[in-house]
């Protein structure tokens, strides 16, 4: 209950993204910020599923491990990213593990605030339902990426879907740090083919070591070749 009886605040920027510190500003609403390190786990696989996170800064990288011990690297997720939100659709348990791949902060709500707040801002429903397509989208894209593309391609995608190629903004040329282990679990190859097709790509002038890896349009070519 909004202890000022006012009508919450609008929490959609100019451009339609989420406006965080809106969002934090908002009377009322129950929520708490947490920082994590490089590599500290955000949540395991297992737990408890209480709330829906929205990440402000920083990479983190969901995986999942299989009864065999068999890890899966199914996204990395960038600023202004939700996850966690299984727990909205009756989840009791996480259903994979949230690492902190850089420094990270990150914004978490129980989950019957989030509910409450969904059916309140207008603004934030529509842009949680426009991320959760936009998610679902992804995935099959992903699923057809491993059934039908080679190694070669589905690293070649992934490289371009980090450098955020394809999106209204202008591409993030230079990745994240994301290791050779990391892009082999996401494309389920092996490091050393990973790293043969990155000498590959570099050789051909396609991506660049410079502090990180640069991404040029070009590797395009590789995902659109027959």
């Amino acid at each position: 209950m909004n202890p000022d009886n006012k009508k919450p605040k609008k929490i959609s920027a100019d451009n339609g993204a989420f406006n965080v510190q809106a969002f934090l500003d908002t009377a009322g609403v129950a929520k708490k910020i947490k920082q994590f390190k490089g590599a500290e786990v955000v949540y395991s696989q297992g737990d408890a599923a209480k709330s829906v996170m929205h990440l402000q800064e920083g990479r983190v990288k969901l995986s999942v491990v299989s009864e065999i011990g068999k890890e899966a690297v199914v996204a990395i997720l960038g600023p202004g990213d939700f996850f966690g939100e299984g727990c909205l659709a009756g989840q009791s348990v996480r259903m994979g593990t949230a690492t902190a791949m850089t420094a990270t902060t990150v914004l978490l709500i129980e989950r019957e605030e989030m509910l409450k707040v969904l059916h309140e801002q207008h603004d934030l429903s529509d842009r949680f339902i426009h991320f959760m397509l936009v998610r679902n989208i992804r995935v099959e894209e992903d699923l057809i990426d491993q059934l039908f593309n080679s190694s070669e391609k589905r690293l070649a995608r992934t490289l371009l879907l980090l450098a955020q190629f394809g999106k209204q903004d202008q591409p993030q040329r230079v990745l994240p740090k994301v290791s050779q282990e990391t892009l082999a679990e996401m494309i389920g190859t092996t490091r050393t083919r990973v790293n043969l097709f990155m000498n590959k790509f570099r050789k051909l002038g396609f991506i660049k070591y410079n502090g990180g890896i640069e991404v040029n349009t070009s590797l395009l070519n590789v995902v659109l070749h027959d």
